[in-house]
């Protein structure tokens, strides 16, 4: 299909007898906050339901757009008093017994997330869900519950509390666990588990989602995830379906000790990291000395399209995040394609001895 650009796409409200232009304008500064920056994406998102209008879409298709709307604006909402906490998403199976080892493997996992202040998030139900949720306690859980046509009541731990979100759409429950997650932590379970597994990495892989840490945490001498990577290995990274750098993107621990220690290790110095134009850049609690930059100039050639690594302040292009304004930068144009090698630099930069 050719490309069309959205002056195109736009033409059809333009050429009706009422400016509808006009109207939008009028209604965007009516709502939006005096000098929002948002000012122009909320227009977008008129014109978007504008031109749905004006097609008349089929009930169901505005069905699906209204219920999104509304799901995604609700979560945000719901959302904004936990957005400065880090999060770890906890995935597993919901039938695990309550006597399993596992069971208990999981909520002294949610125990020690809480005790680093990291709050668990799981899909609110049973299982491996209720264990996590029952170790981290309340004030430390988020739930993201999926309304089905029978009785789907949430664990005891979130039930019937502003830590529980209700979802009517898999997908966009499945998009807040991969968007709220600072981390991800992936006991055994079934095709949901493995699903969710599978779909974080292809994200992280191709670039569509922050790199995260992904643990695979099994009890001790369990050969769940063993076997999984055993197959990956030799069936997607020996026949060339991966890069062989993309088995560095999870890290398989048999203890909530070592989990949770993954976890901590990973924003030992990385703070976060965004893209500024064709410029990728990695914000840091602490600078690097020199001698670590020049090892990084000779290690991690490869992730650089051109020019190398640099080290550098807060700049005016990030404006927008000014409580970040502080964190050290390590500035490169990324090649945008080997996340597995960029976990590799994220380990780096964590090793105390190449701070300054």
């Amino acid at each position: 299909m050719p490309f069309e650009s959205d002056e195109y796409l736009s033409r059809h409200y333009q050429t009706s007898g009422i400016d509808l232009a006009e109207k939008i304008d009028e209604l965007v500064n009516l709502a939006a906050a005096s000098g929002s920056p948002n000012t122009a994406l909320y227009r977008e998102m008129l014109v978007t339901v504008i031109r749905m209008a004006q097609a008349d879409r089929n009930r169901w298709d505005a069905k699906i757009m209204l219920q999104t709307l509304r799901e995604m604006e609700n979560a945000f909402a719901s959302l904004e008093q936990f957005k400065r906490r880090r999060k770890v998403t906890v995935f597993g199976s919901a039938r695990t017994p309550i006597d399993h080892p596992l069971y208990a493997l999981a909520r002294e996992l949610g125990a020690l997330l809480a005790r680093y202040e990291l709050m668990v998030v799981t899909g609110a139900g049973d299982g491996i869900m209720a264990a996590a949720h029952e170790g981290a306690g309340l004030e430390n859980s988020l739930g993201f519950n999926i309304t089905l046509p029978f009785e789907q009541s949430a664990n005891a731990t979130v039930h019937d509390s502003a830590h529980l979100l209700s979802f009517h759409f898999f997908f966009l429950r499945k998009l807040f666990f991969v968007k709220e997650a600072d981390a991800l932590v992936l006991c055994p379970g079934g095709f949901g588990t493995l699903d969710e597994a599978l779909e974080v990495l292809t994200l992280i892989q191709t670039g569509k989602s922050p790199l995260v840490p992904v643990v695979l945490l099994d009890e001790p001498g369990g050969n769940y995830w063993k076997g999984a990577l055993t197959f990956i290995q030799e069936q997607l990274a020996d026949n060339r379906y991966i890069l062989p750098s993309d088995m560095h993107l999870v890290r398989l621990v048999h203890s909530a000790e070592d989990a949770a220690e993954e976890i901590a290790q990973f924003y030992r110095n990385f703070h976060s990291s965004r893209w500024l134009k064709d410029t990728f850049v990695i914000r840091m609690n602490h600078p690097l000395k020199q001698t670590a930059l020049t090892q990084l100039g000779k290690d991690f050639a490869d992730l650089c399209l051109r020019d190398g690594f640099s080290q550098q302040a807060y700049c005016e292009s990030e404006s927008d995040e000014p409580e970040l304004c502080h964190l050290t930068r390590l500035a490169f144009v990324f090649n945008g394609r080997d996340h597995g090698r960029l976990r590799e630099l994220l380990d780096f930069i964590n090793l105390e001895q190449h701070w300054a």
